[in-house]
């Protein structure tokens, strides 16, 4: 195990010598960390590097490694990343066997802030019966629904596969937020899990042409859009009172 991360650490320095040649080599601590997902970091402390590479990396192949290290040592110095070291990285990160691998350990070790579903004006439970019935005859499995725990402006709503749960903005439980505004945003998560995200080629799609004309079959869909629009800056003000 100390020869593989040496061996790592290695593509560290080779990294930091392709972008800064003239640069005296630092040293370079390498660890693996038990990151919940695909997570690495890298610091500078004392004139030192400190590398944390996710633990669900640990196995993954050498060309891998040495991509993900032009990429770290890339950001930290601010300079241009090869597309190479890009692309080696992504075919291991991007497989379903590792894809999987993050999904489980999230389910095993993630949390979610899980507040209520019954908010001072809407009840989410509600909003969901009801529209699971009027537009999807009832076949939409209930997730957890929850009001975050905080005002937001920039997503309103948020549908987490991985733990079952959609979490609507506190900021839409308010008697100047129209009903239909909140059925509209709970309808959307909803059509997340009636469209599961799609995979191909490397690149996540989660808003699909089908997902896209569903979401316009919402009667109020025009009007919500438009008091959204409206009314964020509203919303941001408002978020910035927690």
């Amino acid at each position: 195990m100390t020869n593989h991360i040496d061996q790592i650490r290695a593509f560290y320095e080779e990294a930091f010598r392709y972008y800064d040649p003239k640069r005296k080599m630092p040293a370079i601590h390498l660890s693996f960390y038990p990151y919940i997902g695909i997570n690495h970091t890298i610091r500078i402390r004392g004139g030192e590097i400190f590398v944390r590479v996710g633990e669900i990396c640990r196995e993954m192949p050498l060309p891998s490694q040495r991509g993900l290290a032009y990429i770290l040592a890339g950001k930290l110095l601010r300079k241009k990343i090869p597309k190479g070291a890009r692309e080696v990285y992504s075919v291991f990160i991007k497989s379903d066997v590792i894809r999987e691998k993050a999904a489980a350990n999230k389910r095993s070790l993630g949390r979610k802030v899980v507040t209520t579903s019954k908010g001072h004006v809407y009840d989410l439970d509600e909003i969901f019966a009801a529209l699971n019935r009027e537009y999807f005859r009832g076949q939409i499995p209930k997730p957890a629904l929850t009001w975050s725990a905080k005002k937001t402006y920039r997503i309103l709503g948020h549908h987490d596969a991985t733990h079952d749960h959609v979490t609507i903005s506190k900021s839409l439980d308010s008697t100047t937020v129209p009903k239909y505004v909140v059925e509209y945003v709970v309808f959307h998560e909803m059509l997340h899990i009636y469209h599961p995200t799609i995979h191909e080629g490397g690149r996540r799609y989660n808003h699909t042409p089908a997902f896209k004309r569903d979401e316009q079959k919402f009667a109020y869909f025009e009007e919500a859009e438009r008091w959204i629009e409206r009314n964020v800056r509203r919303l941001k003000k408002e978020s910035k009172k927690n």
